[in-house]
């Protein structure tokens, strides 16, 4: 099961260098305050950084020296207490581990390991967030360097955007998982996705036979979904 997500995983990396996945909210703007991560930067100590990965873009607070101070699910802090195997690189099968588990880290890891030959974004959460002023730049590294160590992970209620929107403006937020949640409801009120659920139902009663294990799931869903939309 597990050599199976990590292969979705690696599949799905290799997807996104051909930029398969991009949000939709992504605009010129963006796109012109872009830093190549083999071109030079001037980065400040507690900037916001972010890189995009497969299906999600990933965030950190940069502490100067060439450090990143980022959180990410990692099951290893479960595993041991000792530093040096924890600060190693985090592979595919210990993410997934971490989030099925939900631990993960708040590390600091050197400026080229968290950009991975990725694109950054410097500060563009601040005109997202016009409503909330970013704290001083020697505050937002103090807060994030505060919290480095274990710490619980949730993919929607606190992942890496969470950790730098408390870092930098002392709420944490995440856009990412508020679209998820927007499409996801899009998705239930769509009356389509009654019909769709018991279509899919019916076959799966034809392929496995009428059992209450086939039978239950096809009307709960169903029925959830209709009231639900």
């Amino acid at each position: 099961m597990l050599d199976s997500l990590t292969f979705l995983v690696e599949k799905l990396s290799l997807l996104s260098n051909f930029k398969l996945f991009e949000f939709k909210w992504t605009d010129r703007k963006r796109k012109e305050r872009t830093m190549h991560s083999h071109a030079p930067l001037s980065l400040l100590r507690g900037d916001l950084l972010e890189v995009p990965r497969t299906l999600f873009t990933h965030f950190g607070i940069y502490l100067g020296d060439n450090k990143v101070a980022h959180l990410i699910p990692d099951i290893m802090p479960v595993l041991t207490n000792d530093k040096i195997i924890i600060k190693t690189v985090i592979t595919n099968k210990r993410l997934i581990m971490g989030c099925l588990y939900k631990c993960a880290t708040v590390r600091v890891d050197t400026l080229e390991d968290f950009v991975y030959g990725s694109n950054i974004l410097v500060n563009h959460m601040d005109r997202k967030c016009k409503a909330q002023q970013p704290f001083p730049n020697e505050e937002v590294a103090e807060r994030a360097e505060q919290l480095v160590g274990a710490i619980p992970y949730s993919l929607l209620w606190n992942n890496c955007e969470h950790f730098v929107t408390y870092c930098r403006y002392g709420s944490a937020k995440s856009q990412q998982t508020e679209m998820f949640c927007e499409c996801l409801k899009s998705i239930i009120q769509d009356q389509r996705s009654v019909f769709l659920s018991v279509l899919l139902g019916m076959i799966y009663i034809l392929c496995f036979g009428l059992a209450p294990s086939t039978t239950l799931p096809t009307i709960l869903i169903s029925f959830t979904l209709w009231m639900a939309g």
